[in-house]
Order: structure tokens, then sequence, then C-alpha cells
């Protein structure tokens, strides 16, 4: 069993990117090789700016490449409660976002050639209690009558078309949700952001920012300094302690996965027959999906944790024991990865994008990092370049004042895991 991400396994591999020369000076330097940073870089290098991107480890070696490898529609909060928080027209507004988000991947993709098995397969979001079932007919409505998105409605008989499972009541169908690999696509864009022109610098972590009197900032990292004329932080989870302030005001959520060995196009089939991209509606949920070589990815918060290589293989363990529970014929099947990884959010579940203090950001995706961190990039591109109404999260910052008595370091999340986990168990 091996404890790396099966999608950076199974990516074509990557140059070395590290122990080159930092310049003295660039109109950009990105701080993060996530999805954000790259996007951001190549958005950025394709309007003329002379970029810069320092990444720590290997470009997607963070949540970038140890996630669900899913890119789906819809806002992170709920439609029903994004209109209590924002009311109706700010809340399509931030819902069409989300949306067009997962156009932005696929024009990604099909621009630079990125060959990483997109896929609008499809996203089919399944109930885990009847009253779940309930709430997906009231949702099935207002997105169709408030957010002009059709989706279809499975009931528990219906759903048998497409789940070869009895674990549930019943599903919400939403046809414009894709699945790609996420390591290639990770990778074909470093590449393509070097070819509109940006120098990535791996292995090169950022320990501190200056911001200096004439305006810009003095980045200094592990191999030297460089001067900026704008920075733009793309660290979300993996945040450290050279940006306290983005510390303070993310939780880092622990995110497991295990990959199945190769079942084989027919069995995979009659799992998922329509390879759709399942997301159960529990408060302690898993996400499920098959690979392009015909494997089942199952992933979930199996444990409140960090990820580390014992922590891993308990949590693997977890995840094999639910697995089992929704697709008990799996029971034979061997497990050939595990790993997890840190997932980012904010306070209010809400993804956050903006400047502070002349520093640029966007963080917090809240599990919908590989579509809104690409879009986010472009977005944030376009604002360094003077145009702020291309945020779509402008307004919604991070509050000025930090949570009190938090330090970035969540030790919180065991107890609320076990009061979900229980509201969970209580059918």
């Amino acid at each position: 069993m091996k404890q790396i991400p099966y999608w950076l396994d199974t990516a074509p591999p990557l140059p070395d990117r590290s122990g080159k020369d930092l310049p003295e000076s660039a109109d950009v330097v990105v701080i993060g090789g996530g999805l954000t940073g790259l996007s951001t870089a190549y958005h950025a290098a394709g309007k003329g700016a002379d970029v810069v991107l320092v990444e720590k480890d290997k470009v997607g070696s963070g949540a970038s490449g140890r996630n669900g490898s899913m890119c789906t529609q819809g806002i992170t909060i709920g439609v029903g409660e994004a209109r209590k928080r924002y009311g109706q027209e700010r809340a399509r507004e931030l819902y069409d976002a989300f949306r067009e988000a997962v156009d932005v991947v696929e024009e990604l993709t099909q621009k630079e050639q990125i060959d990483c098995d997109f896929n609008r397969s499809g996203r089919l979001g399944v109930a885990y209690k009847p009253q779940h079932f309930e709430s997906m007919k009231a949702t099935q409505r207002d997105l169709a009558e408030n957010f002009d998105h059709e989706t279809t409605l499975l009931s528990r008989a219906d759903l048998r078309t497409e789940l070869g499972s009895d674990f549930y009541h019943g599903a919400l169908l939403d046809p414009l949700s894709a699945g790609l690999h996420v390591g290639k696509y990770v990778h074909g864009l470093a590449e393509a952001a070097e070819r509109a022109g940006a120098r990535i610098h791996e292995r090169n972590a950022a320990t501190g920012l200056t911001r200096l009197p004439g305006g810009g900032f003095l980045v200094e990292t592990l191999h030297g300094t460089i001067r900026a004329r704008q920075v733009m932080a793309a660290t979300d989870a993996y945040t450290d302690r050279a940006m306290p302030w983005f510390r303070k005001r993310l939780i880092n959520v622990g995110s497991f996965v295990v990959v199945t060995e190769p079942l084989g196009e027919e069995r995979a089939r009659e799992l998922i027959p329509n390879a759709r991209l399942v997301v159960d509606s529990k408060n302690i949920g898993h996400y499920v999906r098959l690979t392009p070589d015909h494997r089942l990815a199952f992933g979930g918060r199996a444990r409140f944790a960090p990820s580390n290589p014992a922590s891993d293989v308990r949590s693997g363990d977890v995840l094999k024991r639910e697995l089992t529970e929704i697709f008990p014929q799996l029971a034979d099947v061997r497990i050939d990865y595990v790993w997890g990884g840190n997932v980012g959010f904010s306070w209010d579940r809400m993804p956050h994008a903006g400047e502070t203090n002349g520093l640029y950001y966007s963080m917090g995706y809240c599990g919908h990092g590989v579509q809104m961190a690409s879009y986010m990039g472009r977005a944030i591109a376009e604002v360094m370049d003077g145009h702020p109404e291309a945020n779509p999260l402008r307004g919604l910052g991070f509050p000025k004042v930090p949570v009190p008595f938090y330090n970035g370091t969540a030790w919180f999340l065991p107890f609320g895991g076990a009061y979900y986990k229980a509201k969970d168990r209580l059918r």
C-alpha cells in the first residue's frame, strides 16, 4: 500500500525546478505552488508581468494534489444559507461564480491542451437520511426557480441505476460537475505558467515578508531575498508561521483518501455505472468516484488528527470499513493507496480573496479548491492589474480581528468531530 497521493503517483514525472538562482526583483511574487498560485502565475504572466513563484516543496504537493479530484458546482454553504446571509441577488452572483469556476478549468485544459481526463460526468449528491432527501426536493426547486440551474431528483429506487448500493435514500444529480485527474492537471498548469513566462522555484519556502516604505515587499526565502512590486499569498491550508495573519483566520481540517486496486471496467461500472462524482449528505461525509484506470477512490474526514504516516494508515482502516458498509461487495478488495492532507476552512465556510495591507490572497476554499483555486487565480491576476471588480468574492474578506484564543492550531476539532459523528449516527 502506497502512502502517497494516487493522483501524483500516476501523473507524468515532474522536472526538477529546485536549485535555481532567485532574481533580485520581479513584478509579482507568488507564494505557493498549488492551483491558486499556478493559476495566478499563469494569468499574471500572460498579461505581461514578470512573475516568480516560490514553493516550499514541489508544485501540487499540498492540497492541490491530495484531494478527491472533483470539480463540482455549488456554493460551499448552500443556496439557502447564502440567501439568508447576503440576499438573493448577491447569492445568485456568488452561485454563478462557483458555476463559472468549473468552466474556467475546462477552458484551461482546452486552451493549454492539458490531458487530464476532464469529464463532465455529473455530481450525485446522495441522501444519508430520509429527511435529507426531503431537503433535496426543496433545493431542486430553489435551484431551478432562483438560480437557473436544472438538476434531477432521484428516488431511492431510481438511484439503483446510478449507484451499486442500497445505502442511501435518494439523490440530487447535477449534470455539469466534472471529474479530472488532478495530478495531470496541476502538472499541466505548471508547464503552461512557464510557457507564459513565469519562473517557478521549488523547495524554496518563503520565510518572511517585509513591506517596503516606497511600496512593494521584500520576500525572504530559504535561498535568497527578492523584491516584489506585488505579492500573492496562495498557501491556503498550508499557510505557515511566515504569514501569521492568515494562519489565525484559517482552520486546517485533515482529510484522507483511499484508492482500491484496479477493479476492471465491468466491475467498476457496476458500482457507479455513469462515472458520477458521489458526495453524501452526512455531517462527516464521504466522497466517492472512479479513477480513469477503473479503481474506486473513497475519501472523507476519517479521523480528526493531523496527517502523518501512522495516522494515515489508521485513517485508511477507518475508510476501508466505511467503504464496505456502502459497497459490501468490495469487502475482499485490496487498498493500494492511502494518504492524507489538509483542507483550508474559514470560520464562515466561505472562500476569501482580496488584499490586506498591500498583500493579495485567496484562501479558505472549504473543499471546493480544484475549481475555485483555478478561477480565483485568474481573478486575482485581474485585480492586481487594476480591475477589482473581477473578484467575485469582493466584500467577503477575512475579518480584521482574529478569533480570540486561536493561533492556527485547531485543538477543538476532535470535540466538534465527535459531536457531528454522533448526529450522523442518529438515524
